[in-house]
């Protein structure tokens, strides 16, 4: 199994990283000739997702991107990740709009707001949540369900190969949120 995380801004090193201390294979999108390697899933770091969307179209890497995730590739999205995925961003442009949510941009505030808390995720028992300048997930429609919720907001929902977090899990010493993704491989 390889893994390719887009590298254009924002966290993709500390997603490498735990890919490593689970030994998954994986390398950095950064041109269009990097999606001639082969990989079977695809990570969008958290970061800012307006400069990631806008680089995504000028390296012209959006429109096959786009077309793998419609195709079934598993990808998952973490913070500005789950933006670029989400149909409905209030506060925002969509970007891929390929996930049937409705998200609220920097929902917990500014920089000061990042907190830490714990919380259950789906099956997988209580894992540590990291948010910076998050978003949260305000609804999902009927192809999305959520997997975790903090305060009432729902931080993390999955529909059939997407799978997105408001928080980042490649910041906290668990590894089990990208575990729960490598099983949708």
């Amino acid at each position: 199994m390889n893994v390719g995380i887009l590298a254009l801004q924002g966290a993709f090193a500390e997603h490498a990283a735990m890919l490593d201390r689970i030994g998954a294979d994986h390398f950095e999108i950064r041109r269009k000739k990097d999606l001639s390697r082969h990989f079977d899933a695809l990570i969008l770091p958290g970061g800012e997702s307006t400069v990631m969307g806008k680089l995504l179209r000028e390296l012209e890497l959006y429109d096959p991107l786009l077309a793998m995730i419609k195709g079934g590739m598993p990808v998952f999205g973490t913070c500005a990740g789950l933006l670029l995925l989400a149909d409905e961003i209030e506060g925002g442009e969509r970007c891929f709009g390929v996930m049937d949510i409705n998200v609220r941009r920097n929902a917990y505030g500014r920089q000061l707001g990042s907190f830490y808390t714990e919380s259950d995720f789906d099956t997988a028992g209580t894992v540590p949540m990291e948010f910076i300048r998050a978003p949260y997930i305000k609804s999902t429609g009927p192809r999305a369900r959520a997997l975790a919720c903090v305060d009432g907001h729902i931080v993390a929902a999955r529909q059939e190969n997407m799978l997105v977090t408001s928080f980042h899990p490649e910041l906290t010493e668990s590894t089990v949120v990208h575990e729960y993704f490598l099983d949708m491989i």
